[in-house]
């Protein structure tokens, strides 16, 4: 008997993102990313949070006043932790799974290690310079992006 009720991989890829966003301390928005190989193997996950060593406790995680007094200056975005933590020599070709769209400085790194796609989740920045620099370079560099479809609605997957 054929099983149609198993977890496709994109609800298997953007559930593990919504689970790392889990792990993020910042009280205002929490943004998980798991980057997958051709061959649907997870390379590397990561949250938004502090660097290692620097305490959640010791830095600010406010979002308007002084730039040193918020969490902007600070905070490794999920993309990035997930670039960084991933501990292979190649990511060419892979996918990146993000409960955000990514901003401008993360498009950077995402493009330079050679990942092909982005499925994201939410797009509430979409307007932002930031977003639009994105999705710019993006285009520009051939890189697709596709808002997440899920495909089982009995499975909740949110925010």
């Amino acid at each position: 008997m054929k099983r149609l009720d198993y977890l496709k991989w994109d609800e298997y890829f953007m559930g593990i993102a919504l689970l790392s966003a889990q792990r993020s301390k910042d009280p205002n928005t929490t943004v998980g990313a798991c980057i997958v190989s051709d061959d649907n193997k997870i390379l590397s996950v990561g949250y938004n949070g502090m660097p290692i060593g620097c305490s959640d406790d010791d830095f600010p995680w406010e979002r308007e006043g002084c730039a040193l007094d918020t969490k902007y200056v600070y905070v490794c975005h999920a993309e990035m932790n997930a670039i960084l933590n991933y501990t292979g020599t190649n990511m060419k070709g892979s996918k990146l799974y993000v409960t955000l769209f990514p901003c401008n400085e993360c498009t950077k790194a995402l493009i330079q290690k050679g990942i092909r796609e982005i499925v994201y989740m939410s797009d509430k920045y979409g307007d932002s310079d930031a977003v639009k620099a994105a999705k710019r370079m993006f285009d520009s560099s051939g890189i697709t992006y596709r808002a997440y479809e899920p495909i089982h609605r009995d499975i909740i997957l949110s925010l």
